[in-house]
């Protein structure tokens, strides 16, 4: 201690000798089998609770050495392995800078031990470990488990016991119900059963009296209503019969029907020979219906040097949807030979057409519909559909959106303000592709679509090839992504491709 011009007052020393360390660790609790060790960072036993001198002196006089024990080598075996252990895992002690754990077996039976380091300003920089066993805190936990494990058993025979007299007391009535039921069976109704001691069973016994008393008095009189009940039964068998031949006349002229008016459909859709005769378009269609009778509609006529091609869906599913579809297409021949060449006109006229035809037949049907006009290069679009791919030689796609270009046919009398139309050039190896929905929303087992971008894709992949094989990709890809799922809706697909 110095005064205030440093002039030294005096010397305090005080000595901590490693042995009293040592009876303070040895004092400290841990575990009965665990303990604790000091050591530096040169991995030097400085203190243990188990080693009484963690040095030895070598020589004597001033010539004695002191030589310290590295942890590791000490002849206490729970240190060695501990050391060895954190030297494993860190590689040397002056890595660990923190509190850590690390778990090491020995003699068979695991050791758990944490190491903390203690560290001040005048240099000090310990290592302080220690380590337990773990039979010393699995004993208690053992120990507990078969004490309660014992319990457990006792418990067990005492209610299997209780549980024993109980349902003794309680299936001796219940027995005898049993037996009487039998005989009730067996066609002996005069049977009364009688309980006493618990109320359930009373209720019971009670209810089985009055349900046999109930049995004997509907077997008197069953007879009686069989007979009754069996001419009742042959009055409703011969009225099914009739039905039946009646459905089966039905059955057979609606199925007549239907294959008149798919006949018809097949019979009215463009020939491979009238498309051939185009000579400045390769067109090719395919249509599949998922019905008897499909409501998809598709034609191309050529007249007076102009291409016309009509592509609509018709909602709904059954017979009318064939029907309209073969009004659309006679109404739009009956419109190309008088030479209508307004799509406003042409769409309208043809609207009304349909309009009244539908309010005649009292259907809620409507169709979506476009048509496309080709001539000389230059390719005309009005009516609502479906958005339609142009296809560029370059195998790029332009979707045209046809909803600001008409408005579904049949829904109302005059829709002139609704039709709009647009003009499309096509140079030598671009096209038009044409498709109805049962494409786009064709579902596979995950109940996914197709949608439109996967047909854009396939349809861009296979440009460079002829109309034909285009139209076979799209469609083998569709069936490919649908598997084995059912198709729901009608499939129609057009390539159009510029020479």
């Amino acid at each position: 201690m110095f005064e205030d011009d440093q002039n030294l007052q005096g010397v305090l020393c005080i000595n901590i000798t490693l042995l009293r360390i040592t009876e303070f660790l040895k004092d400290l609790y841990i575990s009965p089998n665990g303990q604790s060790f000091i050591i530096e960072r040169s991995g030097d036993l400085v203190v243990s609770s188990k080693i009484e001198k963690p040095f030895k002196i070598q020589g004597k006089g001033e010539d004695a050495k002191i030589e310290r024990f590295p942890a590791n080598k000490t002849e206490d075996i729970t240190i060695r392995n501990t050391a060895n252990a954190f030297m494993k895992r860190f590689g040397s002690f002056v890595a660990i800078q923190n509190s850590e754990q690390v778990k090491f077996q020995q003699n068979g039976g695991w050791y758990y031990a944490q190491i903390l380091p203690i560290q001040d300003q005048h240099g000090l920089d310990w290592l302080v470990v220690v380590v337990v066993p773990e039979s010393d805190f699995m004993t208690e936990i053992k120990r507990n488990t078969q004490i309660t494990i014992g319990l457990c058993l006792i418990a067990l025979g005492v209610a299997t016991g209780m549980g024993i007299l109980t349902a003794s007391w309680i299936t001796k009535p219940i027995f005898r119900l049993n037996k009487a039921s039998h005989k009730l069976a067996e066609g002996d109704l005069n049977q009364k059963v009688k309980v006493g001691g618990i109320q359930e069973l009373e209720t019971l016994a009670n209810s089985f009296n009055w349900m046999a008393g109930q049995l004997k008095e509907s077997f008197d009189t069953l007879e009686e209503k069989v007979k009754e009940r069996t001419g009742q039964l042959a009055e409703a068998n011969q009225e099914i019969s009739c039905l039946n031949v009646r459905l089966k006349s039905e059955n057979l002229r609606m199925s007549a029907e239907l294959d008149i008016i798919r006949e018809m459909q097949q019979l009215i859709l463009p020939k491979a020979q009238e498309l051939a005769e185009i000579k400045d378009l390769e067109i090719v269609g395919y249509m599949q219906p998922a019905d008897e009778v499909g409501g998809d509609y598709y034609d191309i006529l050529a007249t007076h040097g102009i291409v016309t091609i009509g592509i609509g869906d018709v909602t709904g599913h059954g017979l009318e949807r064939g029907i309209l579809m073969v009004m659309i297409q006679a109404a739009v021949r009956t419109l190309k030979e008088v030479e209508e060449h307004d799509p406003i006109k042409f769409l309208n006229t043809l609207n009304r057409m349909i309009y009244y035809n539908i309010q005649r037949m009292n259907s809620d049907k409507n169709l979506t519909l476009a048509i496309l006009n080709y001539s000389e290069g230059l390719l005309s679009i009005s009516g609502q559909h479906e958005e339609i791919l142009i296809v560029r030689q370059n195998r790029n796609i332009e979707r045209i959106n046809t909803m600001d270009l008409g408005f579904p046919i049949g829904l109302d009398e005059d829709i002139t303000e609704f039709i709009s139309h647009t003009l499309i050039e096509l140079n030598s190896g671009d096209g038009v592709v044409l498709y109805t929905d049962g494409i786009t929303e064709a579902q596979n087992s995950q109940k996914k679509f197709y949608e439109l971008e996967k047909l854009c894709s396939i349809i861009s992949q296979n440009w460079h090839q002829e109309a034909e094989k285009i139209k076979n990709a799209v469609i083998e890809d569709v069936k490919l992504f649908m598997g084995e799922e059912k198709q729901l809706d009608d499939i129609t697909l057009l390539v159009i491709k510029k020479k």
